[in-house]
């Protein structure tokens, strides 16, 4: 193993022995970045460095993080995958665990898209309908300030001119990113359109978000795990049916679901790079520093990711739906690859 001397080193420090050492990259993390990052791999495979490919499991951004803080050392990852920005609760969980280095490389961006079946009913909706039919709790009545439990089954009940079609959105569980930017952009913004709502936000913050972002359990909204692909097969059996997913997924199955127009614009590549398409979210990963130099490769994954070949505007993951950072950001997280720059957050 390269920097043999190196790991062994480490290795003793953490109480491991050398047999359990790893000579394979071990990525986790988000569904959504999960297919542009198994390209890169097979590319870093590929190509004539004298690593091996990474391994890479889909576990949801929040699910990844857990993993990523939870250690140093062969047994946790080396990197992690997510689409939303780390919190500062799992900077604090790295740093209990003795994890103080991490740099952070944002790729690019993509769109949270709401979609159903080619075969189903074309809507428009905005993120106020959304909010209305997804939420926990809502506004009851005429007066301000009255919630009570989501009372609205049907679409045409949110919003008259809505399909007379039981709400049904299938969509990603707790742990996931596109589940946390979904209730972070798409159900909170609508939320906020309400007048008493918006206002609530600046007396107590903490309700304001328990309101905003909480979603329903009581049936329209179903999860269906990290697998985006298990909730494309869900809207090809019932056409009267919705999923959450990023635009990636909307692009790669084009021929069998299509997107929903969301505030009177509809998710392409071009709506959602210019920020015209409003519920559209970073894609990142992170890197345990200690493991550079240990684990073989991992410094030169970073750097290989972050290629313009990859990730520029005619880069082989454009062809699979990420939507590239501008030039100048992009030059930015090249060069905190090369330093390893320090995550600031």
């Amino acid at each position: 193993m390269r920097n043999l001397s190196i790991a062994l080193t480490f290795l003793f420090a953490l109480g491991v022995s050398s047999v359990e050492a790893r000579d394979t990259i071990k990525i986790v993390g988000s569904s959504t970045v999960y297919p542009f990052a198994t390209v890169v791999a097979e590319e870093f495979g590929r190509a004539d460095n004298g690593f091996k490919a990474p391994i890479i499991e889909s576990t949801g951004s929040g699910g990844g993080l857990k993993l990523f803080c939870a250690g140093k050392g062969p047994s946790t990852p080396d990197i992690t995958n997510a689409s939303r920005r780390i919190k500062m609760k799992e900077v604090k969980l790295c740093a209990k665990n003795g994890i103080t280095d991490i740099t952070e490389m944002k790729i690019g961006f993509d769109g949270i898209v709401v979609a159903n079946a080619k075969s189903g009913p074309t809507v428009q909706l905005t993120r106020k309908d959304l909010y209305l039919a997804l939420a926990k709790e809502v506004p009851i009545g005429i007066m301000d300030g009255v919630t009570g439990p989501n009372p609205y089954k049907t679409w045409d009940q949110v919003r008259a001119g809505l399909p007379n079609i039981p709400i049904v959105v299938y969509g990603p569980p707790p742990t996931s990113g596109t589940r946390d930017a979904f209730a972070e952009i798409a159900l909170s913004g609508g939320c906020s359109e309400i007048a008493w709502i918006k206002k609530l936000k600046k007396k107590d913050k903490k309700a304001w978000k328990k309101l905003c972002r909480t979603v329903r359990e009581d049936g329209p909204y179903v999860e269906a795990g990290e697998n985006d692909n298990l909730i494309i097969q869900k809207l090809t059996s019932n056409k009267d049916s919705f999923g959450v997913f990023g635009f990636s997924f909307l692009d790669q199955n084009k021929d069998k679901v299509k997107g929903a127009i969301i505030d009177g614009v509809a998710p392409t590549f071009d709506a959602i790079a210019s920020g015209d398409y409003k519920v559209s979210r970073s894609l990142f990963f992170y890197v345990k520093k200690d493991h550079v130099g240990v684990i073989p490769g991992v410094q030169e994954y970073m750097e290989f990711f972050m290629k313009d070949d990859a990730v520029g505007n005619d880069g082989y993951l454009v062809d699979k739906g990420l939507i590239p950072l501008p030039a100048s950001t992009r030059a930015k997280f090249q060069s905190d690859a090369k330093s390893l720059a320090k995550l600031v957050r």
